[in-house]
């Protein structure tokens, strides 16, 4: 074999008896740590989250050695499947006027939220759900920053706008009171733009209502963001057997994952929770 590869005996017993480079046992090391940090992920960090949580633990490395070395382990991140609009926009309702347009990242000090709704059929193996699952969120939407923090859930079997849109809203009010002006902007749905949601939201003299152009999924672009996340990270892994099922892995996937410890590329890489902090301590500051 030495004369096939034409060394020396002497070179391939020195390296055989060698000790591991300084660079290959630093590879290790940090291909250690991300497979733990892609595995907390669920598989859903690629190379620029991974290298910016490896950075927040003190670990220096580049991005595109964070790629290789997922590369080479073969590690990747979950691809986002196409998105289906689910929008039931065909109504006699009033339409709303579009306040918000599209200004995600405008210098006022107001603030906003951003609502959408969506439809899921989620099954097992076993006996199916009778019933597809819908889920209408509140996102609240700061205008200094973004916080993409989840304000509020609501799942039900049906499409009433009481049990989905209105139901989000009232948990959404709760947890976060309207004490400012404040613009809620949602797409063209017949949840919210029936007169049981404008009754309801009308009796919040704070809050303006605001609506997508027909058609137009980019003037809610945060909303159908975060469905697709939804949807890439915690429904499409899962074959739910009942809606309580759904309802604990949907609202645990938030609440410890989604708002507290998942990295936003749009909040430079922090998450909701720290975003929030930041804001709070600027408005202090100010």
């Amino acid at each position: 074999m030495c004369k096939a590869f034409q060394v020396s005996k002497s070179g391939y017993y020195g390296w055989i008896n060698s000790e591991p480079s300084k660079r290959a046992t630093e590879n290790r090391e940090i291909l250690q740590q991300i497979r733990v940090i892609h595995k907390e992920s669920g598989q859903t960090y690629g190379s620029p989250r991974i290298s910016k949580a490896l950075k927040a633990n003190n670990i220096s490395v580049s991005r595109p050695r964070v790629a290789r070395l997922m590369k080479q382990a073969e590690l990747r991140a979950k691809r986002i499947k196409r998105y289906k609009v689910t929008t039931d926009s065909k109504h006699s309702y009033p339409v709303s006027e579009n306040l918000l347009d599209r200004n995600f990242t405008a210098n006022a000090t107001g603030q906003a939220w951003v609502s959408d709704m969506d439809l899921q059929t989620m099954s097992a193996s076993g006996p199916l759900i009778s019933e597809p699952l819908q889920v209408g969120y509140i996102l609240r939407w700061y205008w200094i920053w973004q916080t993409e923090r989840l304000l509020a859930l609501a799942l039900s079997k049906t499409m009433k706008a009481k049990e989905t849109t209105i139901a989000a809203l009232k948990m959404a009010i709760k947890n976060r009171p309207v004490i400012q002006p404040l613009i809620f902007h949602s797409d063209r749905g017949i949840q919210y733009a029936c007169d049981e949601f404008r009754q309801e939201l009308g009796t919040y003299p704070l809050i303006k209502p605001s609506m997508s152009r027909k058609g137009n999924c980019w003037d809610n672009a945060v909303a159908e963001s975060f469905f697709k996340t939804l949807k890439v990270e915690c429904v499409y892994d899962y074959k739910f057997a009942h809606q309580q099922q759904a309802a604990t892995t949907v609202f645990e996937y938030i609440e410890i994952w989604y708002n507290r410890k998942r990295l936003h590329s749009s909040l430079g890489y922090r998450t909701p929770a720290q975003m929030e902090q930041l804001l709070n301590q600027y408005v202090l500051v100010a």
